[in-house]
């Protein structure tokens, strides 16, 4: 399945992007008030340059003691960025956030603009009903016994009991 087949891709609120410059404080009243656990930034063209998350926030500035008045995006954000383009396949870049211990995933267009941002929590409404499927295929194979073997357990359970009640009858 590709991500942009995903209904949380076509029903997404637009991403939160801020300029490299804006004060750390600022990102955060912002993210806050919106109920954001991350935020782009973006050049003046749009194209992603970095990504801060509330995990940068305590990691890079709170950590580091450093004045969140006085400290810009650009000072904590993370810079290797991970992007996805809408026509990638959503099982892939699940497993890459997963092995590469990242939440938040930017979808770029054909020229690099952000256009979404999807995080493992969409993902994980697509492969929940999959996990659930193959858990139940799971159980037929482990139940799907021969009628004969089951005889054969029947048979020894009904002799084990059989064999205590005899043993406790004898003490």
């Amino acid at each position: 399945m590709k991500i942009k087949d995903r209904p949380e891709f076509r029903s997404k609120a637009a991403v939160l992007t801020f300029g490299p410059d804006v004060p750390v404080a600022e990102a955060v009243a912002v993210m806050s008030e919106r109920n954001y656990g991350a935020a782009v930034i973006v050049g003046p063209d749009r194209k992603p340059l970095g990504i801060v998350t509330e995990r940068d926030f305590m990691r890079r500035l709170l950590n580091k003691r450093m004045n969140p008045d006085e400290t810009t995006l650009s000072q904590i954000m993370t810079t290797d960025l991970k992007m996805a383009r809408a026509d990638d396949d959503l099982l892939d870049w699940l497993r890459i956030m997963s092995n590469e211990r990242f939440r938040h995933l930017p979808v770029v267009d054909d020229q690099g603009v952000i256009i979404s941002m999807m995080s493992q929590g969409d993902f994980v409404s697509y492969t929940w009903p999959e996990l659930m499927g193959r858990l139940k295929e799971q159980a037929r194979a482990t139940f799907n016994v021969s009628p004969s073997l089951v005889m054969i357990i029947a048979c020894v359970a009904i002799f084990a009991a059989w064999s205590v009640t005899i043993f406790a009858q004898l003490r």
